[in-house]
């Protein structure tokens, strides 16, 4: 679930999205809430007038915390719709430990990476040159969305499932990222599972 916001270039509108979808959409309006779906399923919301029920600070995509998903649930409620929002607002951006890489059985440059985040292990596709095997990295986990906008989501990579990314220091906007491809290889001061972003 992401939530965006630009008052200055959209105006007072927050924009929510549950999930990000292709095809058709249809609109459902109901006093300053737009309810949106596809093929009946509910996919998002835009809810006008946002600042009259609660502040957003920030621009373009904001991070959901527990205060803002209530005002959000509200103004969905308040205007007649019975969605409920289930949101998982647990860090998207966090410290992994690589514990076993295997080469892709269907790609040269591919590995297939099991990642710790603490509270799970993922199975992550990864092409980055420099990744290896007792590795605390950082992993972008399904649902984050990162500084270029792009969302990560479940994805199969070349017939391999592969839930989240491991990240560059390019890809998480950092300064001084290296020009050269590879991930960005933590150092142990870090904790498996530790939010990466606070």
């Amino acid at each position: 679930m992401n939530l965006f916001y630009n008052p200055q270039f959209v105006g007072d509108v927050a924009f929510l999205q549950i999930e990000p979808v292709d095809g058709e959409l249809a609109y459902n309006k109901k006093g300053n809430v737009v309810e949106i779906t596809n093929d009946n399923k509910v996919v998002g919301y835009n809810i006008f007038d946002i600042s009259t029920v609660t502040t957003i600070n920030g621009n373009g995509h904001i991070k959901l915390d527990k205060s803002l998903l209530e005002a959000l649930q509200q103004s969905i409620n308040q205007a007649g719709f019975d969605y409920t929002l289930d949101a998982d607002l647990s860090p998207k951006f966090v410290v992994g430990y690589v514990e076993t890489k295997d080469k892709h059985p269907d790609a040269d440059k591919l590995s297939v990476l099991n990642v710790n985040v603490g509270n799970d292990t993922l199975q992550i596709v990864c092409g980055a040159p420099n990744v290896e095997a007792g590795q605390k990295v950082v992993v972008a986990k399904v649902g984050a969305v990162m500084p270029s906008g792009m969302v990560i989501k479940d994805a199969e990579l070349r017939g391999v499932a592969s839930s989240g990314m491991i990240c560059s220091m390019k890809e998480l906007d950092l300064p001084n990222a290296p020009a050269e491809k590879g991930i960005m290889v933590l150092n142990d001061s870090y904790d498996i599972g530790q939010p990466f972003f606070e």
